[in-house]
């Protein structure tokens, strides 16, 4: 497909009964998530997610486990993916590329999100573990397909763009914080490695991931904003928490403020460069 091909408008056909199906797709699956969130939040008969599994997944169960208002970030993203469901649905939404380009991996990270809910509440942490890494990499697949098909719209820069960039930006700090909690509930030892050092040899690899996909999405703010929310949470939790590590806590706030410059500078850069041209 060529680059004048891809920037034809993006409803160019007429909807089909497999567009019908993926926009039904998308409302039954987000409303799976949204009850299980319910669920898993303790308000609906589950337990709050830091009570589960034995407290593998509470604030002080890790070197690498935010603070409790990191998750407030949930609320953000569940309106957005409701935002999301809804707009898709509508009948001039039904035959456009992009809707069809990445239909299908939000329904998967939908499903995805709300089996991880339901593993953590059953205590099948190890189980949790892989489920969390599938939707990081539908998320990832879903941003780059994104990516390849601009939108055209506000809707389209925040109900898709905006919406799968917070998600997958949180994604990656969550995915971090649940395989160490597994280790730990494990019995992991480190290999005679301190917890500590662990702890900042991952926040460095979330750092430079959260950078280079800065670069390379050419600055999108959303993925930016919440990686760094998620690690700016890691080291407080690490500052005030039960879990006191100080070398943790800068390391992780020194990851979070990293990244989000990193996304600024190249927006920067290239607002520069279309004023110049």
């Amino acid at each position: 497909m060529t680059s004048l091909t891809r920037r034809l408008p993006l409803r160019t056909t007429r909807p089909t009964a497999a567009d019908r199906v993926r926009q039904s797709g998308v409302i039954a699956a987000t409303v799976l998530a949204i009850a299980a969130a319910v669920y898993g939040s303790g308000f609906a008969g589950g337990r709050p997610i830091p009570e589960v599994a034995g407290g593998a997944l509470a604030p002080d169960a890790t070197p690498v486990a935010p603070a409790g208002p990191a998750f407030a970030i949930w609320s953000v993203i569940y309106a957005g993916l409701v935002g999301y469901a809804i707009w898709q649905a509508l009948p001039s939404q039904a035959a456009r590329r992009r809707q069809r380009t990445v239909g299908y991996w939000m329904i998967a990270s939908l499903l995805l999100n709300a089996a991880w809910i339901v593993c953590v509440q059953a205590g099948l942490l190890a189980l949790s573990v892989p489920i969390i890494v599938a939707l990081l990499a539908v998320l990832v697949v879903a941003f780059v397909r994104l990516r390849r098909e601009p939108g055209e719209s506000t809707a389209d820069a925040v109900l898709l763009d905006g919406t799968v960039g917070l998600y997958l930006g949180w994604v990656m700090v969550a995915t971090v914080a649940g395989v160490a909690a597994w280790l730990r509930a494990a019995g992991f030892s480190g290999w005679g490695v301190a917890p500590t050092l662990w702890a900042i040899a991952l926040l460095v690899v979330v750092a430079c991931l959260g950078s280079a996909l800065a670069l390379w999405d050419r600055g999108r703010l959303a993925p930016a904003l919440a990686t760094g929310w998620g690690l700016v949470w890691v080291a407080v939790a690490r500052a005030e928490g039960g879990l006191p590590e100080d070398v943790v806590a800068v390391t992780a706030l020194a990851a979070g403020v990293l990244i989000v410059l990193v996304a600024v500078a190249v927006r920067v850069a290239r607002g520069g460069r279309a004023r110049r041209s």
